[in-house]
């Protein structure tokens, strides 16, 4: 996989768009961190702070899809820029008026979520016009992936240095700055410029009237919940155990978690069939959530959250499987862009539900929340396990598509639908 790795980096343009896009995804990939310490910072609850993150995800889940048409009708560099520009502004209101008055503070973050451009999605778009042969473009899925995880746990402490340094108000402002700038490299570079959406089929409920991926939806809601719950579930935690620096290592633990898991799941080749697989690992990741209620000390704390990461990745990798396969022809980018919505909007709710909880019950009934969301989400599948093991007339799946953590997110090569 290294030499995969070094060879999709060496090809032109790769290096570039890849960069652009981490430092590009920076403030949504911090964006509910950076507003729970931002809204504790101006001496708001803790209930306020998830409603803001909340809100600042739903807008984000509404937004990504909107934008992600616009992309195919008018290109990137006409889309993605001008969004980027106008989420910055968004949450530079944000940190300048703070939260007073309310309603604005929730104006700003709406926005701010709203215009987040689509660049994960556009990257995938851009992979096979940069490097050309199908082999290639599959590795480039798995750096992707790989990339992603260390820019989910880098960013939590990039969040927390910021404000270590500066304040809660400077990490809002200087994150969505760098991600203005990663965009901005993106957008001038000449594959983003030269890149037009192919055709797909039309229908006015698209990618929904799949049964299996109705199914994946609702699973993947409750799994977006659990992660959700644990971003404010950590901060009353790391408020009694040594304050913003653990709150960043506890963040960054979960992403080192599904770093290491999504490298292991991705470097080897698994036997049987993906839907019991994800039955399994959903099952191990709400387990792995159980013991974060004891809440040990801080370093111990920090290693469960790693271990409750590990089984993330491989969750999703095998939901994008299961995805491509039953995602109805001509609709496989759709499908994709519903199940990271509904990622989303459950991380979002998570942050919602876990503020009360944890003010009513304390950071421990806070924990307990994501092993009841993984529960339900593992519930959900064994029930309708016969949809999501039944044949799908769907797309057609690249051969081992299976061993790549992202494969499955680009629709069939042979086609000519890679938007």
């Amino acid at each position: 996989m290294a030499a995969g790795y070094l060879e999709i980096l060496r090809a032109r343009h790769a290096a570039r768009l890849l960069t652009g896009t981490l430092v590009g995804r920076l403030p949504n990939a911090t964006a509910a961190i950076a507003i729970v310490l931002f809204v504790r910072a101006q001496g708001g609850t803790y209930s306020l702070a998830g409603a803001l993150a909340a809100v600042y995800g739903v807008a984000n889940a509404v937004g990504q899809p909107v934008l992600g048409r616009l992309v195919d009708l008018h290109g990137q560099p006409r889309v993605q820029l001008p969004s980027a520009v106008l989420s910055a502004l968004a949450m530079a209101v944000f940190a300048f008026t703070g939260t007073d008055p309310l309603p604005l503070a929730y104006v700003a973050v709406a926005a701010a979520g709203l215009f987040t451009p689509p660049l994960e999605g556009g990257l995938r778009a851009l992979w096979p016009s940069v490097l050309r042969r199908e082999d290639q473009v599959h590795t480039a899925y798995a750096m992707d992936a790989v990339a992603q995880e260390v820019m989910f746990t880098v960013g939590p402490l990039l969040v927390t240095l910021c404000v270590s340094l500066w304040s809660a108000q400077a990490a809002l402002v200087v994150l969505n700055v760098i991600g203005v700038l990663g965009a901005l490299s993106v957008v001038v570079s000449p594959p983003s410029r030269a890149w037009r959406s192919g055709p797909r089929e039309a229908h006015w409920l698209g990618a929904l009237r799949s049964p299996g991926l109705l199914v994946l939806l609702a699973a993947f809601l409750f799994v977006g919940i659990a992660l959700g719950s644990i971003t404010v579930a950590s901060v009353p935690y790391a408020d009694e155990h040594g304050g913003n620096a653990v709150y960043g290592w506890l963040m960054a633990g979960i992403g080192l978690g599904a770093l290491v898991g999504g490298t292991v799941y991705g470097a080897r080749q698994w036997a049987g069939e993906p839907a019991r697989r994800l039955q399994v690992l959903v099952g191990f990741l709400a387990v792995c959530y159980l013991p974060l209620t004891l809440m040990p000390g801080a370093v111990a704390m920090t290693l469960l959250l790693v271990l409750a990461g590990v089984f993330l990745a491989p969750v999703i990798a095998c939901a994008f499987v299961l995805v491509d396969r039953h995602a109805p022809a001509g609709t496989v980018t759709e499908a994709f862009s519903w199940i990271v919505t509904t990622f989303t909007v459950g991380a979002s709710v998570g942050t919602g539900l876990a503020g009360p909880v944890v003010e009513g019950g304390g950071a421990v009934w806070g924990f307990a929340v994501p092993g009841v969301a993984g529960g339900v989400s593992l519930l959900v599948l064994l029930v309708t396990g016969g949809v999501l093991t039944a044949p799908a007339g769907g797309a057609v799946v690249a051969a081992s598509s299976e061993n790549d953590p992202n494969r499955a997110a680009e629709p069939r090569f042979s086609s000519g639908d890679r938007a």
